[in-house]
């Protein structure tokens, strides 16, 4: 199957993937479309047979970290949105998506790369540290704390248990 056919089946997890980096729906968009257009430029590079996925979340990074450099050196303009609708929290749950989501945006870039691309992604330590181009202790390392400052984050969401004490 040629590389082009082949990029299609990783669309939807590049899209999600990327959404969880940028948090902007339209800016993962361009992300993507980036990361698709670079692996058409350099498709002479992909070996047939090698991990594909890998390679394509490796551009992605690489793609992400140069954004970010050069956005870090750029003035930021913020603007209000609207709360997204529809956004509410399963019955039960203690936290909503919007909760989880605004907790992944209060974790450092590089510590939400690697949680999203173990836990969502479903890459492995070896093939996340790969893709990073980091040791798998760092890997390891860095999703430590990301899953410690979400569940931080998060447990400032659930609601508080009084503890009461009955009189015997």
């Amino acid at each position: 199957m040629s590389l082009r056919r082949q990029l299609v089946q990783w669309i939807p997890h590049l899209r999600r993937h990327a959404r969880g980096l940028v948090l902007d729906r339209d800016l993962a968009d361009d992300l993507v479309q980036e990361t698709l257009l670079r692996a058409l430029a350099r498709e002479h590079r992909w070996r047939r047979g090698s991990n594909l996925r890998a390679w394509l979340f490796t551009l992605m990074h690489n793609l992400f970290v140069s954004d970010y450099r050069r956005r870090r050196r750029s003035p930021v303009v913020v603007l209000d949105e609207p709360p997204e609708q529809g956004s509410h929290a399963d019955a039960g749950s203690d936290c909503s998506l919007r909760d989880v989501s605004r907790a992944l945006e209060r974790l450092p870039p590089a510590w939400r790369e690697v949680l999203l691309l173990v836990s969502i992604e479903g890459l492995s330590y070896e093939e996340t540290a790969r893709v990073l181009g980091i040791p798998v202790g760092t890997v390891m390392s860095r999703l430590h704390r990301a899953r410690r400052r979400l569940a931080e984050c998060l447990e400032d969401k659930r609601p508080k248990l009084e503890v009461v004490h009955e009189k015997s």
